[in-house]
């Protein structure tokens, strides 16, 4: 199963220009998670009615995305558990409060964002995933986003910088 990976989109409004990027990015996946943040419902909506969405709120999103979605949650896709979350809080770095929010509950991997900073690594066993953003890389050189592939037995994660 191809997975494509968002976080952080921040759209006030939608764009020609970012819609094409969407479709062009994601056309060959089956799935869309978005890690929240999207700000705008809008966006949302388009997310929802492009491909099977999984997603979660992030701090800057709308009362209306925060009700259609949830804060945090966990699926199970091509036999991986994989807890999604986007990241927000104090204390701790971003990467410990994700890991944290699944502390319980068993998962192989999970996707988080909230930094802008995209990231693939490994901590105490469960890979960890951020995708940065697609369209407000912060202190980054780059945008980025990623395809994720479940297979029996493996992942391959593929981060894409523009």
């Amino acid at each position: 199963m191809k997975i494509g990976i968002l976080s952080d989109t921040h759209i006030t409004e939608l764009a020609d220009d970012w819609l094409a990027l969407v479709r062009n990015a994601f056309h060959e996946v089956e799935v869309i998670i978005h890690t929240g943040d999207f700000v705008s419902f809008e966006t949302y909506e388009f997310m929802k009615s492009y491909k099977k969405l999984y997603s979660v709120w992030g701090n800057c999103d709308e009362i209306r995305i925060r009700r259609a979605t949830r804060e945090k949650q966990v699926i199970t896709l091509s036999g991986y558990r994989i807890g999604i979350f986007h990241g927000h809080g104090h204390d701790k770095t971003t990467l410990e409060r994700a890991y944290d929010q699944f502390a319980d509950d068993n998962v192989d991997l999970i996707i988080f964002g909230h930094s802008h900073q995209p990231l693939v690594q490994t901590k105490r066993g469960i890979l960890m995933i951020n995708p940065g953003s697609m369209t407000n890389k912060r202190r980054e050189k780059w945008l980025s986003y990623i395809i994720m592939e479940l297979l029996p037995g493996r992942i391959q994660v593929g981060l894409n910088y523009f």
